[in-house]
C-alpha cells in the first residue's frame, strides 16, 4: 500500500514474527517512524526559532490489532516484556518507563476522538535506534504508535496535530518539556533532504543536501537522560531570558527568536548568571540555521560544516549541554582530514556526535574517530553512516500484514 521502499526489512520481519508469537495472529496495522539527527538549530524549537534536521535510516515499527474489551496490552519487542492498561485512562508509571510514551500518545488520541476511544488493542513495537544515543528513539516510538493507533481507531489527524500529541506525551507522561523538533523531523523527513522548520509558524520545507555528502553518527554511549531535569532547567533559563529581553528591548519579544546577537551583546549584562549564557546559544543558533540554508543553496558544504563546528562550541561554552565524550569526538573530527563539520545532536548531555563528510571518506574517518575515542575512554565509539531518509508512515494495514 506504500510506494516507498520498506525500511529496515529485517526488523519488520522480526516484528511480525514476534507479534504472531505473542498474540497468535497478525497485526491489523503496522506503522514506522524514523529517528532523527539535528544538523543545526540546537534548542531553538521551543524558542520559536529555526532548525535544520533530518529523518534517518533507522527507526521504530509499531504493530497493533484490535482486541475485545477495553484493555490495552503493549509489548516492548526488544525486552519481550508486556504491560497492560485501560484504553480510556492510561496513567504514567515509574516502572517500565518506555510504556509512558505510548500511554501519553493514547491519552492524546482519546482527547482527539469524539467521545474517546472504544475498545482495546494488542501492540508490539521494535526498532533499531540505539537507545540513549540522542537520535530520538522516544519520538520515533510516539509517532509510530500515533500513526498505527490513529489508523486502528479510524482517526484522521494532520501531521502537526500528531506531532503535538507526541510532544504532550513527553510533557505529561515523561516529564520532558521538549519542543516539536523530534516529532516534526520524524514525520516530515525525505530521502536525501534536510527538514527546515520555522517553529513559530510551523512552516516545514525540505532542502536538498546533495548526493556527494553523508553523515557519520558517532555514538559515545555517554549517558543521555533528558528526564534528569537538565533539559527542563535550560528551557526555564531561556524563558526567563526572553521575559527579560521583552522588558528591555523596544520591539515585541515573544521568544528568544526575536532577539538578535547585537541585542544580546548590548543587554546581557543586565540579565547575568546562567540565563545570559543559555540565551546566547539559541540566539546564535537561529542565525546559524538561516546562514546554513543559504550555504546549502549555494552548494557550500565547507561553509556549512564550519557552522556545525561553531554550533558545538556554542553548546559547550554557552548552553553547557555537552560532555567530555562529545567534546572529544568533535575535537578529533576537527583534526581529521575529510571531515567537513561535526557537532552534538539532540538535547545533549551525552549521546551522539553527527559528522558531515563525503561518503568516500566515511570509512577512514570512522576508523580514526573510533581509535582516538578508545585511547581516551577505553573503548571505541560506535559509528554508523546515515543518510537523510523518508519520514513516518503507515507501512501496512489489515490484509497486507498477513
Amino acid at each position: 500500500m506504500n510506494a516507498l521502499p520498506m525500511p529496515n526489512p529485517s526488523v519488520y520481519d522480526e516484528l511480525l514474527r514476534k507479534f504472531r508469537g505473542q498474540y497468535g495472529r497478525a497485526p491489523d496495522v503496522v506503522a514506522y517512524a524514523p529517528g532523527r539527527i539535528e544538523v543545526l538549530g540546537n534548542h531553538t524549537d521551543y524558542n520559536e526559532g529555526f532548525v535544520l534536521s533530518a529523518a534517518i535510516d533507522c527507526g521504530t515499527f509499531f504493530a497493533a490489532a484490535t482486541s475485545a474489551g477495553g484493555e490495552c496490552r503493549l509489548m516492548a519487542g526488544d525486552l519481550m516484556h508486556e504491560v497492560a492498561f485501560p484504553v480510556r485512562a492510561p496513567v504514567a508509571a515509574p516502572e517500565h518507563g518506555w510504556s509512558n510514551y505510548v500511554k501519553g500518545v493514547l491519552a492524546g488520541l482519546n482527547e482527539a476522538a469524539p467521545g474517546g476511544l472504544k475498545g482495546g488493542f494488542d501492540a508490539l513495537f521494535l526498532g533499531n535506534i540505539p537507545l540513549g544515543s540522542g537520535l530520538s528513539s522516544s519520538a520515533a516510538l510516539e509517532m509510530s504508535a500515533g500513526l498505527a493507533l490513529a489508523r486502528l481507531y479510524g482517526l484522521a489527524l494532520e501531521p502537526v496535530a500528531l506531532a503535538r500529541i507526541g510532544q504532550a506525551a513527553e510533557h505529561r507522561f515523561a516529564g520532558v518539556k521538549c519542543g516539536l523538533l523530534d516529532q516534526i523531523s520524524s514525520l516530515y523527513g525525505r530521502a536525501g533532504k534536510l527538514v527546515e522548520t520555522d517553529f513559530r509558524t510551523l512552516t516545514v520545507k525540505t532542502v536538498p543536501l546533495g548526493t556527494d555528502v553523508c553523515f557519520l553518527m558517532c555514538n559515545t554511549h555517554a549517558r543521555h537522560a533528558l528526564v534528569d531535569g537538565e533539559y527542563n532547567r535550560r528551557r526555564q533559563d531561556c524563558e526567563a531570558a526572553a521575559a527579560y529581553f521583552a522588558r528591555v528591548l523596544p520591539g515585541p519579544v515573544k521568544a528568544l527568536r526575536d532577539v538578535t546577537w547585537a541585542d544580546w551583546q548590548a543587554h546581557q549584562g543586565g540579565l547575568g548568571g546562567s540565563a545570559a549564557r543559555r540565551a546566547a546559544h539559541p540566539i546564535g543558533e537561529n542565525a546559524r540555521v538561516l546562514a546554513g540554508a543559504r550555504l546549502l543553496a549555494a552548494c557550500d558544504l565547507s561553509g556549512f560544516g564550519r557552522l556545525m563546528f561553531e554550533s558545538h562550541e556554542s553548546s559547550r561554552v554557552y548552553f553547557e549541554n555537552s560532555c567530555p565524550e562529545l567534546d572529544a569526538v568533535v575535537a578529533a573530527a576537527a583534526r581529521t582530514p575529510g571531515v567537513l563539520g561535526a557537532r552534538l545532536s539532540g538535547g545533549g548531555f551525552g549521546g551522539s556526535v553527527v559528522v558531515l563528510l563525503h561518503p568516500r571518506d566515511a570509512a577512514d574517518v570512522a576508523a580514526v574517530l573510533a581509535r582516538e575515542y578508545a585511547l581516551l575512554f577505553g573503548r571505541p565509539c560506535e559509528t554508523r553512516v546515515i543518510q537523510p531518509s523518508d519520514g513516518a508512515r503507515v507501512i501496512a494495514d489489515a490484509g497486507t500484514t498477513r
